[in-house]
């Protein structure tokens, strides 16, 4: 079994108490913001190691750098190969700014985009640019339904049910 196979089973068994759940991810979004403070506080810096070597670094168990590698994954300029991952596997953490702060938006985890450590990285401009973005491409628009007896839209003259809709 995978490391990320194996982060999936622990973070989402359904066998938990729900109080167990609750303790477990808020002790995972500590963490979480923890190491997300210390990357944003250097965004130029590339972080590059072993899971291991970075479970270490960041002060944190194994299982929990590999979800932390999952979370971020799809907002790397080179994501990593977390299907196969081993404890062995060289990751990097080199993210791309506005990507990170949209997922981050999209994920719902506002102890994450609030962080402070944005204010040096993306002005508060286009933070709030990249948050409408965001929230705008979660939004259905409906067209409005061409009516039987409207006339018809490819511009016939005739009634929508005597042209195209009497197909």
């Amino acid at each position: 079994m995978s490391l990320l196979e194996q982060w999936r089973e622990m973070a989402y068994s359904q066998d938990q108490d729900q109080k167990k759940e609750q303790l477990f991810w808020a002790n995972y979004f500590n963490i979480e913001k923890g190491i997300y403070e210390q990357l944003l506080a250097n965004p130029e810096t590339v972080i590059e190691g072993t899971v291991e070597e970075l479970a270490k670094k960041y002060n944190t168990d194994l299982m929990i750098m590999v979800g932390f590698l999952d979370g971020i994954n799809d907002s790397l300029k080179n994501p990593n190969p977390i299907e196969e991952m081993e404890a062995t596997t060289k990751v990097n953490l080199g993210f791309d700014n506005e990507k990170l702060y949209y997922n981050m938006v999209e994920a719902k985890a506002e102890w994450l985009y609030e962080l402070k450590e944005w204010d040096t990285i993306l002005t508060k401009e286009r933070r709030k640019e990249l948050y409408l973005q965001q929230k705008k491409s979660n939004t259905v628009v409906k067209e409005n339904k061409v009516g039987r007896n409207d006339p018809c839209p490819c511009g016939s003259g005739k009634k929508y049910k005597k042209c195209c809709g009497a197909n």
